[in-house]
Order: C-alpha cells, then structure tokens, then sequence
C-alpha cells in the first residue's frame, strides 16, 4: 500500500471552501512531492433552463473559469510548485470529476470543499462533494471552512 500521493486534483468553483480545499492541495503536493491538477467543470446542466441557448454564455464561462484557474495556477507556482495543471471541462460537475477526470489522470486523491456555490443543486439533488465521496475509485478529502481560525 502506497502511503504517497502522486495526482492530486482540486475542485475549483469559486467558493470559500474550494480556496481552502485548494490551499490544503498546494501543502499535500508539496508534502508528497505530487502534480496538482486544478479542475472547474462548467456545469452545462444550467444552460438547459435558457430557452434559446447563446454561445456568449458558454464563452464567458469559460473565460471567467480560465481566468480563475490560471490565478490559482499563479498561487499554485508562488508557492514553490513546478508540476501543476488545469483543465475546465464541461458537464455534471458531480459526474466528470469522479468518474471521468480522476480516472483520466490517474488521480489517488480528489479534495473538494464541503459546500459549493450551487444551493438549489444541493437542497434538491445532493451536493457534489458527498456524490464525490461515493463514486470516486481514490482518496477523497473534503474541506470544511473554519469560520473562527485563519485558513491553514
């Protein structure tokens, strides 16, 4: 039994708990000497409720997803990583990332915040990160935020 990270993916949606459980990423890699994969999935499931569907939307969301994941990528490097990445893909966030992306990787520990931005998702279908838990084949650490201590 391996006791050593080597593929460390990080959900990233823009939430406090996503900056935190992308903190801890950055000193498990560094800990375990890891490549750390930073991942947005734009969840397209939303673009289902625009009646007409407009590719702007689409665009912007992936500008807007590649222009965060390249300032964690900034922080990722600042803070002494070299073997750091990202990827935005598209659909369930619940699904690609446990199921497609990790695999994809080669992924032995997937961190995620407890909560994401999605309330509604979450009150009527379950959150990503307990979906996370359930279906990933590796490791999974999910990061609660400690309103009353700094981060890490």
């Amino acid at each position: 039994m391996v006791l050593k990270y080597q593929n460390i993916l990080v959900a990233i949606d823009g939430s406090k708990e996503a900056d935190r459980a992308f903190k801890k990423g950055i000193e498990i890699a560094k800990r375990n000497d890891a490549t750390l994969l930073l991942v947005h999935v734009i969840d397209t499931r939303t673009f289902a409720l625009i009646e007409a569907y407009d590719t702007v939307i689409g665009d912007r969301a992936e500008k807007l997803a590649k222009d965060m994941l390249e300032n964690y990528l900034k922080q990722a490097e600042d803070a002494g990583l070299t073997k750091v990445q990202y990827e935005i893909d598209y659909g369930s966030p619940k699904i690609r990332i446990p199921r497609d992306l990790a695999k994809k990787h080669n992924v032995d520990l997937i961190i995620c915040g407890a909560t994401g931005l999605n309330v509604v998702e979450r009150f009527f279908i379950g959150s990503v990160s307990e979906h996370i838990t359930r279906y990933a084949a590796c490791d999974v650490l999910v990061v609660r935020t400690d309103k009353d201590s700094n981060l890490i």
